[in-house]
């Protein structure tokens, strides 16, 4: 593209209008809710993957699901400000896999911090008194200092499974005294703080637990308000509360000391008719994440439940490798995108409650999302149902009697019906899509090792604005499964993430993504509204998801059990 152009549609995108949040249907009696919390009880829970295993403790294993599974335990610079909940009356719904706008962010562990110029760096001072526990066999109970953090930090930049370039804007950290944590900038990054701060990979784990073993669940032990109980493969992960935990909670004005459950119980349930059961029967207290076409029946058979509907926290797309044949060829990833009538799929597969374009730019990300009705006619097309245009591109690449190709799929996924669909569609134009079923472990090294194959089925969650571009569209990323590469979107990235002005870089991420859509590096899918469902006596919650990046542990931390209220109810 050249840079005239380019310019052109910089300053074309600059004055948008951008869509609105995602709808929340929180019941109006939750919000600004003040009871009094009640202590004890404990709380089963069903996470938004409730189908997904834990798949590590350690976090230098740079687990995508460690802070679901740590969130607990573990403890972070940063952490969402729940007070701004729309529960509470503020204005975040805290969905979004791993987005905290500058405004909703609080200190966890950081009781202050402050970005200096010159030089340029991040002075973070600690809170003092707070303690791990002692974990026998592990450590013996001690406060937290600024080694900590920098041996947290200089684990996980040493880790050969680190993300290429991740940490490539700081030079050091160091510990100035006790309480004081510097990190030395080289460049300036828009992500900084969610890099090492609010992250997927920003726990601080003590030098106790690295020494022991981090990837043993028995040693995992942290600041956190809970501490591990015990995890059986494939079924649970239990956590007992830490009487000594040091944060709290004010409610109706008056602070409470946390967390207020003695247990919580993370289920890991891979039969969808079974995790819905166990809701509607009491057995689950929490379900984060149900689809659209069994509330219906839920709100029948369990009235009670509480719901709130959000937009899902990510894209539902077939990755097609534009590195192998014919994907390297954009008239037939154009193609493949035609011959699906993607209307069709949001009235029929969906019952209308789904959205055409929520990927890679989520809805909810105002002032970086673009709607499809002001796209260009390029990408306009890839979401218009036109087989015979899908037709003469194939045989325009010469590929007029189709072709086959192989797509994965994990079996933790609830959408083999869709894929079906999707592939009932293609053979119509003479497409054959092999659906190949993958346990998750294999499913997720294929894509990392670079090994997945043509067509690879994937929900993947977006992030945050500029990360959401990085993982999937820079080269050499792990979450790239079409091994998309554009010299422009590269240069475009460094752009953006050097860039300290958050108007500048919307307006770039905008036409960043306009680039990336145009070149069709998956067959894209609307993406569903899904449901969050919890019981009456479930207080202090308002069906918020994550306090971080795929951190949902300060949220149901927060969460009280009105036990007699679930005696009445007989569960």
């Amino acid at each position: 593209m050249h840079l005239t152009t380019l310019a052109r549609q910089l300053r074309a995108i600059a004055s948008l209008a951008i869509a609105p949040a995602a709808l929340s249907l929180a019941s109006p009696a939750a919000l600004g809710q003040a009871e009094k919390p009640q202590y004890g009880g404990q709380l089963n829970i069903g996470n938004v993957y409730v189908t997904v295993s834990p798949l590590s403790s350690d976090h230098v294993d740079w687990a995508w699901k460690h802070n679901q599974d740590t969130g607990l335990v573990y403890e972070q610079l940063f952490a969402a400000d729940l007070s701004k909940s729309k529960r509470n009356g503020g204005k975040y719904s805290f969905s979004p896999d791993a987005w905290l706008p500058p405004d909703a962010l609080r200190g966890e562990l950081a009781e202050s911090w402050k970005m200096e110029q010159n030089p340029l760096r991040v002075v973070v001072q600690l809170r003092k008194g707070v303690m791990f526990p002692a974990r026998p066999g592990v450590m013996e109970a001690r406060e937290l200092t600024s080694e900590d953090v920098v041996g947290s930090y200089d684990r996980l930049s040493k880790s050969p499974k680190k993300i290429p370039g991740y940490f490539d804007h700081l030079t050091k950290v160091e510990a100035n005294d006790k309480y004081t944590v510097t990190f030395h900038f080289k460049e300036y990054n828009a992500e900084w703080d969610y890099r090492f701060g609010w992250g997927y990979y920003s726990a601080i784990v003590p030098k106790e637990v690295a020494a022991a073993g981090a990837k043993d669940w028995k040693n995992l032990n942290g600041t956190g308000p809970f501490m591990f109980d015990s995890y059986t493969q494939s079924a649970s992960l239990s956590f007992n509360k830490n009487p000594n935990y040091w944060g709290k909670e004010k409610i109706g004005g008056t602070d409470y000391k946390l967390p207020f459950v003695d247990k919580i119980t993370y289920r890991y349930i891979k039969d969808e008719a079974t995790f819905l059961t166990a809701l509607r029967t009491g057995k689950l207290d929490v379900l984060e994440a149900v689809r659209w076409s069994a509330v219906e029946e839920l709100k029948r058979s369990a009235p009670q439940i509480k719901w709130n509907k959000y937009l899902a926290n990510g894209g539902n797309f077939i990755a097609l490798r534009m590195d192998t044949k014919p994907f390297d060829d954009i008239r037939v990833r154009r193609a493949l995108n035609m011959a699906v009538d993607k209307q069709a799929i949001i009235k029929s597969y969906f019952g209308g409650n789904a959205e055409m374009l929520n990927y890679p730019m989520h809805m909810n990300y105002t002032g970086y999302y673009e709607p499809l009705d002001s796209m260009p006619p390029e990408i306009k097309e890839l979401y218009t149902f036109n087989p015979a245009r899908a037709k003469q591109l194939l045989a325009e690449a010469g590929l007029a009697k189709g072709f086959s190709f192989k797509v994965q799929t994990s079996s933790s996924s609830t959408d083999a019906d869709l894929l079906a669909l999707i592939a009932a569609y293609l053979q119509k134009v003479g497409v054959t899509m092999e659906i190949e079923t993958l346990d998750y472990g294999a499913y997720l090294s294929a894509m990392t090792t670079r090994k997945n194959a043509p067509g690879y089925f994937m929900f993947l969650g977006h992030t945050n604005p500029t990360t959401a571009l990085r993982k999937s569209f820079v080269k050499g990323q792990m979450w790239n499964p079409s091994q998309f590469y554009d010299p422009t979107i590269e240069k475009m990235m460094s752009e953006v993430l050097a860039e300290p002005d958050e108007r500048v870089r919307q307006v770039k991420v905008r036409q960043m993504t306009r680039i990336i859509l145009a070149q069709a590096p998956a067959l894209f899918l609307p993406s569903p509204y899904v449901y969050t469902g919890w019981w009456p006596w479930v207080k202090n919650y308002g069906g918020e998801l994550r306090a971080g990046a795929d951190r949902p542990g300060p949220i149901h931390a927060r969460i009280w059990v009105d036990q007699e209220l679930k005696k009445k109810m007989g569960k």
